[in-house]
């Protein structure tokens, strides 16, 4: 393949490791972001979890129960914000949709299967260049309360399992002994899921040193510049203009989360992509002993942890509301005392760094990674709670598309229009 010209649009976990993909292809790839450094948005401060046992779509027949009771209660898993912005009306009709127990069962098997290929181009990656982004890979904890609850999963994960996901049932006591971090669950916990094939890591850091690789490879970085918009000519791109000048390539690779949207739309493209708020704390880890050794999810709580080194990273809450990333100490405070009281034996919780997150999420779950009706512009967008596990494989089927190859792997529910 002749090496192309490309511009990638965006610099978080995605579009880093798709300039990074397309290089060691052999093509000239520049990158175009508006924060003044990469992965400063969605991959800033996420779970942390590379998880595909979490490969379950979010629409599902449960749903739309949790997000009307979520008008009155604050402690759904999935809540809704109602917004005047009839793209969002639209979007949660689209959404809807995708809440039968059939719908729900294929979209998981799609993303499940995507977070698989991912995994393995992720650990190419981690190879091929030896970053440190403090990585654990020694499997991540599902944990569960009752056993009522524990057990509707442990049937619900026989989904995973025919695909090859291992998942093993772990009693309460052996899953302290898996990780005695969870010490303080031995008598409040029913078990827990261990899938020993999930990993985690640190999606900012593994970002901006695979920058620094990719740079290396001679890949250009453009931070602190803005996309104004994109000029077509004919059926292909001719431009992105900017706020620091104009850019042209061969091919153009759209990368740009939940601003992907309104860049395109100008363009005939109508991409099913609406922001689901996420919740962030990070605190310092006081007693590496106590602490939990690998990462995941307590349901009960509906709240995410992740072990980074000397710190420890705790997430929670998928809000459906809009563009919006402002908040207040106040918002943090019912995750803030779930934590503490699950993890305050190991970690100061007197100073949490908050960060809210937008997820750009699809109706069905899975992302659009495929060509548009613009030839020359390619489309890796919409990768929802899972950029980070997705972002490997995506990577790879995007430069086999730009290089006139069949990716080794089925694409046909990833192309745009499927939504």
């Amino acid at each position: 393949m002749a090496q192309r010209r490309i511009l990638v649009l965006g610099a978080g976990v995605v579009g880093v490791t798709a300039a990074y993909r397309l290089a060691a292809n052999g093509h000239e790839v520049a990158v175009i972001e508006g924060e003044h450094r990469a992965a400063m948005l969605t991959s800033f401060a996420n779970a942390g979890l590379l998880a595909p046992a979490q490969g379950y779509a979010w629409a599902s027949p449960a749903a739309p129960g949790l997000m009307l009771r979520s008008l009155w209660r604050g402690d759904q898993a999935i809540r809704l914000r109602p917004r005047a912005a009839w793209r969002q009306w639209r979007w949660m009709l689209r959404f809807l949709r995708e809440c039968t127990a059939a719908r729900h069962a294929a979209n998981s098997a799609a993303t499940t299967s995507l977070c698989q290929f991912s995994q393995l181009h992720m650990n190419r990656i981690a190879r091929e260049t030896g970053i440190d982004y403090d990585s654990r890979d020694g499997g991540l904890m599902y944990i569960y309360r009752s056993a009522e609850g524990l057990d509707g999963a442990d049937r619900k994960a026989e989904m995973l399992r025919a695909q090859g996901i291992r998942l093993e049932r772990l009693s309460a006591d052996q899953m302290v002994a898996r990780d005695p971090g969870l010490a303080s669950l031995a008598t409040r916990a029913a078990g827990a899921l261990f899938a020993p094939g999930d990993e985690s890591g640190d999606a900012h850091l593994f970002t901006n040193a695979l920058v620094a690789r990719a740079e290396a490879m001679g890949v250009g970085f453009h931070f602190d510049t803005r996309i104004t918009r994109l000029v077509r000519r004919g059926k292909a791109l001719l431009r992105v203009e900017t706020d620091r000048g104009d850019f042209t390539a061969d091919d153009y690779v759209l990368c740009a989360g939940v601003h992907s949207p309104a860049l395109v739309r100008h363009l005939g493209i109508d991409l099913p992509i609406w922001p689901v708020r996420g919740y962030s704390m990070t605190v310092p880890v006081t007693d590496h002993d106590a602490a939990p050794r690998i990462g995941g999810v307590d349901y009960e709580n509906l709240m995410a942890y992740c072990p980074m080194g000397d710190r420890l990273r705790v997430t929670a809450t998928a809000e459906i509301a809009g563009y919006d990333r402002s908040f207040t100490a106040a918002d943090f405070a019912p995750v803030l005392e779930k934590a503490r009281h699950l993890f305050g034996h190991c970690a100061d919780f007197s100073a949490p760094k908050y960060w809210v997150g937008l997820r750009p999420m699809t109706p069905h779950g899975a992302p659009i990674v495929s060509g548009s009706p613009v030839g020359n512009l390619w489309l890796n967008v919409g990768h929802g709670h899972l950029g980070w596990t997705m972002s490997g494989g995506c990577a790879a089927i995007i430069a086999d598309l730009i290089d006139g190859r069949a990716p080794n792997f089925d694409v046909g529910g990833l192309q745009y229009g499927q939504a």
